[in-house]
């Protein structure tokens, strides 16, 4: 599978790295860094490029850190287990500005709190696949893995980012 990799400009946040699938024109997966990783080049866009909506893709998080708005309309490939995509279609669902506890993902799904949290942590498209609006029933519970420390210094930014009130 032929994929580019790109690393957008710095945001408040880090640098985000992006994925692209250029045969179907999606989005594979999003991370975020703390510095630019030695074999990625970055860019602010309007380079060659095979993904022909990269530009579009760059301009939405552009406009997402300048200012709260939705990226659904972002063109994604998830890849993972079905009870992992049926968790992030869940997560997509949640309006910007809102949040849902991992037990009320896991009602919805039958399934368990720990097991949506894990297929929250397993999500490769953070941001567009809005994982940061899933927090635990007693406080804002992990983002990426972590329960502390720089991950959750980025969820929480993300959420008040969003408006909401932590």
């Amino acid at each position: 599978m032929e994929t580019e990799f790109t690393l957008y400009s710095p945001t408040k946040i880090g640098y985000l790295l992006l994925e692209f699938q250029p045969q179907v024109q999606k989005l594979l997966s999003l991370s975020i860094n703390d510095k630019i990783p030695a074999k990625s080049y970055l860019t602010n866009s309007k380079l060659s490029s095979n993904y022909q909506n990269r530009d579009n893709v760059l301009e939405q998080l552009n406009s997402y850190f300048l200012s709260a708005i939705s990226l659904k309309s972002i063109p994604i490939a998830l890849n993972g287990t079905d009870f992992q995509k049926s968790v992030w279609e869940e997560l997509r669902k949640i309006p910007l500005g809102e949040t849902r506890t991992y037990g009320e993902i896991a009602k919805k799904l039958k399934s368990s709190p720990r097991a949506v949290g894990n297929a929250c942590r397993k999500n490769p498209i953070p941001l567009v696949v809005p994982c940061h609006r899933v927090i635990s029933a007693s406080g804002i519970g992990g983002f990426s893995g972590e329960v502390n420390g720089r991950q959750i210094d980025i969820k929480r930014w993300l959420l008040q980012h969003e408006g909401v009130q932590l």
